[in-house]
């Protein structure tokens, strides 16, 4: 073993996680900013871009089809491989830590390995070397101890999503910080019209419902977040993210030791936990009364009505309870659940019966 992978645990390591709408301009603002800290900074920097980086049959279908055939959507896809992605980083993180070669993680899914092991080879990170024993063995680069960041380029809407990459940090005691780029809806819109594979419009209306924004005052672990306007990166901007690093590095995240942050993640948790739950549910509530829409023979154009109505309704629904959730501040039961969803039941029905009558 040479004296660099000896030393590899001595690197100062951080994780920045980009966040925001698609097409504010997260990309973009991602590659300029790896480019700064190579050069101003001399820093080892790796853009994990997850839109690259998710198999084809991630993107492959919007949730509103889904719901007008009266199928389980495939949200459930995107969330397989961005654990999938996840995992496969902090594989990396052991082996730069221990210093040892980097090897298949086991298990995975082999398309979505290769683009990631392809994504660390063209940064630099990465290769296989002459002395590397096997084709899947791949050595990592320690020509020089500069500090590496890694920079996550997803939407990261939700903050449990945003959670799940803190933990990692904290669990290898590396730096952290968030960049949520503050971007129009129609600012969006205009510029996804513009790509070569736009996403369906209501796709990105719906996530403007989601979208959580950082918020350090009520979570103390988002302290280390910034919140840039996309329409234009400056040189301003540019320096007060590259202190936001520096500063993140120079301070890594430590193992919880006090109660009332054990209290905030544990409620954190909690609230993840049950709003997935209630989702879960609303979802096949929606879809269960989709199919008996359209075994009561309903018109195409009534069923895409029904459909778009029952969306409008569901995110209304999410929406109030995330408000009501944060309001009571205490993790609810499984009979508040139940009732929740009891009435949301009534609420589809309801609806429902207007397009039967009108038949």
């Amino acid at each position: 073993m040479t004296q660099e992978l000896e030393n590899a645990s001595t690197w100062p390591v951080g994780l920045c996680v980009f966040c925001g709408l698609p097409a504010a301009g997260k990309t973009t603002i991602a590659r300029a900013l790896s480019e700064s800290l190579r050069k101003q900074k001399g820093w080892l920097c790796v853009h994990l871009a997850y839109d690259d980086l998710m198999p084809l049959e991630a993107f492959s279908q919007s949730e509103t089809s889904v719901v007008q055939e009266g199928r389980q959507p495939l949200a459930s896809y995107w969330k397989l491989y961005r654990h999938v992605l996840l995992q496969y980083l902090e594989h990396f993180l052991q082996a730069l830590i221990e210093g040892c070669r980097y090897l298949p993680p086991p298990k995975g899914t082999e398309g979505t390995w290769k683009k990631f092991v392809c994504c660390l080879k063209e940064q630099g990170v990465l290769s296989l070397g002459p002395e590397a024993p096997a084709p899947c063995q791949h050595l990592i680069n320690t020509t020089t101890l500069q500090p590496v960041y890694f920079i996550l380029d997803d939407n990261f809407y939700y903050r449990s999503m945003r959670y799940e990459v803190y933990q990692l940090a904290r669990k290898y005691s590396l730096g952290f910080c968030e960049l949520f780029l503050d971007c129009s809806v129609e600012v969006c819109l205009q510029r996804n019209c513009q790509r070569t594979q736009p996403l369906p419009e209501e796709t990105i209306c719906a996530m403007v419902q989601k979208l959580e924004i950082p918020n350090s005052e009520k979570y103390a672990w988002e302290k280390n977040s910034l919140i840039l306007k996309s329409t234009k990166y400056t040189s301003e901007d540019n320096l007060r993210v590259l202190n936001l690093l520096s500063a993140t590095l120079e301070n890594p995240l430590k193992p919880l030791e006090e109660n009332t942050e054990h209290k905030e993640v544990d409620r954190a948790l909690c609230a993840a936990s049950f709003l997935h739950q209630a989702d879960q549910a609303v979802r096949r509530t929606v879809s269960q009364t989709m199919k008996n829409a359209k075994d009561n023979n309903l018109t195409p154009s009534k069923m895409k009505s029904l459909a778009q109505e029952l969306n409008k309704l569901k995110v209304e629904f999410l929406e109030d309870l995330k408000h009501q959730y944060n309001e009571k501040k205490q993790c609810y039961s499984e009979n508040t659940l139940a009732m929740n969803t009891s009435l949301f039941h009534q609420q589809t029905n309801d609806t429902a019966k207007k397009y039967f009558l009108c038949k």
